[in-house]
């Protein structure tokens, strides 16, 4: 519905808040000329007169018309215009708190339980910057050189909000980020896992869990469930411990157990080299 030059009409506008074609047609033939007896008002707004009752009726009853008697017979009046559309406002904004407080309830509670799949590797790390951008106490990251230079700017800005950040790093780091531990592995790690691995945890309350295979592809998730939290964090943690050992008695490991830690990572048997 539009007017001569193209733009949307006054009535459709007033039916985009809500209001029946009738219902805008008689508001805006009022607004034009006041007061008006219904049978007027269907002549010159084109409603039929076997509707113009009902829709004066709801148009009375959403406040947007008057009633005055006048030699015994009814004339209707609009209200301002101005009043019609903050009242409305008033209303929408009620309404929407409402909904906004009664849904993030349930969202809350869809969000506590729910793994969501990410499949693109740009919203991955949108995501993982996102998480760290409003971390307000920790942050934990388990990740390879391509995806860290990446979020290399939103670990520096959390790092200055006062954020605590342990970084697990696999291969070597150009960069420095808080508590960063280099996993010394990288390649065999890559093999076993068939590509790059990125977990972050934020706050202790949500996680992001990434695998970007070879040419690109991704298979990703996040979350808010509980269990899938602490499996996360108990993980990234993991790692660092063993860091920590590493860095401390490298040689004495690598005598014990194969160069690559073979027989270390061998979670299947407890053998130590011959």
């Amino acid at each position: 519905m539009v007017d001569t030059i193209g733009l949307r009409s006054p009535v459709s506008r007033l039916m985009e808040l809500g209001l029946s074609e009738y219902e805008a047609r008689g508001y805006i033939t009022l607004l034009k000329e006041y007061p008006r007896t219904a049978y007027e008002l269907g002549k010159t707004s084109g409603i039929p007169t076997s509707k113009i009752y009902e829709v004066l009726k709801k148009l009375t009853a959403r406040g947007m018309v008057t009633v005055i008697a006048k030699d015994k017979s009814k004339r209707y009046l609009p209200i301002p215009l101005e009043d019609f559309l903050s009242r409305h406002k008033r209303e929408m904004e009620s309404a929407m708190q409402s909904v906004r407080k009664t849904l993030s309830q349930t969202a809350a509670g869809v969000e506590s339980i729910s793994i969501w799949n990410i499949l693109d590797y740009d919203f991955l790390i949108e995501k993982a910057k996102g998480m760290i951008d409003g971390a307000s106490r920790t942050v934990l990251i388990s990740i390879w050189r391509d995806e860290l230079e990446k979020i290399e700017d939103n670990v520096r800005g959390a790092l200055d909000r006062g954020v605590k950040i342990a970084v697990l790093h696999f291969g070597q780091s150009r960069v420095k980020l808080g508590k960063l531990y280099q996993h010394p592995i990288e390649d065999t790690v890559f093999q076993e896992k068939g590509g790059r691995c990125i977990t972050v945890v934020s706050d202790s309350q949500e996680v992001l869990i990434g695998t970007v295979l070879r040419y690109g592809t991704v298979e990703g998730a996040w979350s808010r469930n509980r269990s899938f939290i602490t499996m996360a964090e108990e993980y990234i943690k993991h790692d660092i411990y063993i860091m920590k050992i590493v860095a401390r008695f490298d040689r004495l490991l690598k005598e014990r157990f194969g160069m690559r830690y073979e027989n270390l990572r061998d979670v299947f048997t407890d053998k130590e080299v011959q």
